[in-house]
């Protein structure tokens, strides 16, 4: 008899116990995706071959972080594309001079030419932005690998983008969206971000 009360009385504290570590992991998850990284997708076609439009990658959320050139980022500026999240390449850092030379289709940072081997194309669209251009305290310069296919800081309308407007860096690819090329996925790519 005494067993049995004992069992019922254990019971609720298990079911509780439980219940207690569903919500406690759900949480955890949520504020994980939320604050440190997030599953995000590609829309368009300006960062072509490197990563395509629906790609899906992982975003890791960098609040007051530090961007090298050469990262991958996703930006939200108010007012730019809709204030939807674009995808580029972080070309210069806060005090850099970035020169482009359109007719060569060169990219320099600090008189120094860029060596791309990541750009679909060489560098002959201009968007407005006045260069030799000094990248500002606490921005950055952004291109899309696809450049003569890119809305990036060489638009006025983005410009130089505040680190504040930055939300995260991609760390890898986790599932390839359909090549414009061929049509397919191409699973090789998984993982891979250059």
């Amino acid at each position: 008899m005494h067993t049995e009360k004992r069992e019922r009385d254990e019971r609720p504290n298990g079911f509780y116990e439980w219940v207690q570590a569903l919500v406690c992991t759900v949480l955890l998850i949520v504020l994980t995706f939320t604050f440190a990284a997030r599953v995000m997708r590609v829309d368009g076609p300006s960062m072509r071959e490197t990563l395509q439009n629906n790609d899906l990658m992982l975003v890791r959320g960098m609040l007051g972080g530090t961007y090298r050139a050469g990262e991958i980022v996703i930006v939200r500026k108010a007012g730019f594309n809709d204030g939807r999240p674009i995808v580029k390449r972080v070309i210069a850092t806060a005090g850099q001079t970035v020169e482009i030379d359109f007719d060569a289709g060169a990219v320099f940072v600090d008189g120094e030419k860029l060596t791309e081997p990541y750009v679909r194309e060489l560098t002959h669209l201009e968007e407005g932005t006045e260069f030799p251009y000094t990248v500002p305290e606490g921005c950055i310069f952004v291109m899309g690998d696809n450049r003569n296919d890119s809305d990036d800081s060489r638009d006025p309308a983005l410009g130089a983008v505040d680190l504040r407007c930055v939300i995260g860096r991609v760390e890898c690819l986790v599932f390839p969206g359909v090549s414009a090329d061929s049509g397919t996925r191409r699973f090789s790519r998984l993982g891979r971000i250059s």
